[in-house]
This record gives C-alpha cells, sequence and structure tokens, in this order.
C-alpha cells in the first residue's frame, strides 16, 4: 500500500449526479441487492483479528497483498511484541522483518509500520486519528486501509472499501465499469445510501470468498442473480 507524495483530493459524487432519467431505476435496483445482502448478511464483522483501533490499522497495513488469513496469524504474535505507537517508532527494523516476513512485502511494510508509529507520536498524541486526511498522512495508509480503520474502529462512514472482492462484484453488478478501486469507490458512493457504506464492503467481501468467487462463482446459489448482469456467465 505504497503512498504517493501528494495525491489528488477525493471528491465523491452525489446521488443528484446521476443522469435524472437513471435515477429511479437504479435506485430501486440497488435497494433490492441491499437488501438481499442484508437478509443473506445480517452480521458482518471485518476479518482482520484486532481488539482496538491501533491493531487494526497496523493488520490492515500488512493486508496489502496478503490475505486476512495470514495476516491474522502473523498479528497474534506480532500485537504482543509491538503494543503501543512508541513500539513501532522505536522498532528494530530487521527483528520487525522478521515476525511480518509471511506477510510479503516485508521491508517496505516494516518502513511503514515504523513511520507510522513515529508519525502517530508526532503529530497525533500516539492515537489513531478519526479522520480521512490524517490518517492518509501516515506511511502505508491509502484510502482502503483509512476506509477499513475509520468505518471498522470508528463507526464513520465517509466512503466505501473496495478490495478485490468488492470491486470484482461491482463489476458483475453492473455497478462501475471501472478498475481503478478509487473511482469504484466513487460510483458506489454515487450509487449506494451512507448508512449502508460500512457493511456494504464487509458483505460483499464475504459473498466474494464464499459465492462470487473470482475463477468460479456459483450463481445457482447466488442470492444476488436477479439482479446480476453477469449470472451464468461471470466466470
Amino acid at each position: 500500500m505504497a503512498k504517493p507524495t501528494t495525491r489528488p483530493r477525493f471528491q465523491p459524487k452525489r446521488r443528484r449526479d446521476l443522469p435524472e432519467g437513471a435515477k429511479p431505476a437504479a435506485a430501486e435496483r440497488v435497494g433490492k441487492i441491499l437488501a438481499a445482502l442484508d437478509q443473506e448478511y445480517p452480521v458482518v464483522e471485518c476479518a482482520l483479528d484486532h481488539t482496538r483501533p491501533l491493531e487494526l490499522l497496523v493488520a490492515t497495513i500488512l493486508s496489502a497483498q496478503c490475505t486476512d488469513e495470514r495476516v491474522n496469524i502473523v498479528t497474534r504474535d506480532l500485537f504482543p511484541r509491538y503494543p503501543t505507537p512508541a513500539h513501532y517508532a522505536d522498532a528494530d527494523p530487521a527483528e520487525l522483518e522478521a515476525v511480518i516476513h509471511s506477510t510479503g512485502f516485508f521491508r517496505n511494510k516494516s518502513k511503514n509500520l515504523i513511520g507510522m508509529g513515529r508519525g502517530l507520536i508526532e503529530r497525533y498524541d500516539g492515537e489513531v486519528p478519526r479522520t480521512m486526511d490524517d490518517l492518509l498522512s501516515l506511511p502505508g495508509v491509502a484510502r482502503k486501509t483509512a476506509n477499513v480503520v475509520l468505518g471498522t474502529a470508528f463507526q464513520i462512514a465517509v466512503g466505501v472499501v473496495v478490495d478485490t472482492h468488492v470491486g470484482r462484484i461491482a463489476q458483475r453488478l453492473g455497478l462501475t465499469k471501472h478498475e481503478d478501486p478509487v473511482r469504484i469507490e466513487q460510483d458506489l458512493i454515487r450509487l449506494v445510501p451512507q448508512d449502508h457504506w460500512i457493511r456494504l464492503s464487509h458483505q460483499l467481501i464475504w459473498h466474494g470468498r464464499r459465492v462470487c468467487t473470482a475463477r468460479k462463482p456459483a450463481c445457482e446459489r447466488c442470492t444476488l442473480a436477479t439482479w446480476c448482469p453477469s449470472a451464468g456467465v461471470a466466470a
């Protein structure tokens, strides 16, 4: 999750920006999709193990190009060793790399975790910030990570988490035509009511792992098949 030195300010389009004729049909279809997801996944949680915001921030940084299952294995050892921002800020890079090695890209991730710890101490009194801009100022934090932390740790809905599952399913459902995660997020923000943003990501991630998989989606048992233009042809 390398962070560019400068990034354009994210400006989500509002629902009023939809073409006038498409509004009612789009809203009705999206409403049915959301209702079906709520029925299928009434209780969904973040798959990354954590007990507090700092742990979730660290786990999400480690999850770049790595499975949640592997991250959870690594953090069982990592969290007790590095319980505070100061522990990351003062960490020996080689020792930290050894602990997180199996998550991949361990040198860059170690550098980001150390920079994250220093940033929290120097700018935020050792606390995980609660705004998008502040989170994006930390090494290793892009919009996906910031949205995970804000939504899951603080229940603050400022955007939609777009991982590979969310992006794939949004495309298959015809909710976006884009490949870029930021543009996919813009489309979802425009179509989905804000009070669904946080749980929608969790629901689509669970759905992507269990039903709408990348290689062989199980369209025959998909609760969204009725509203999915890719049903039966998405493999």
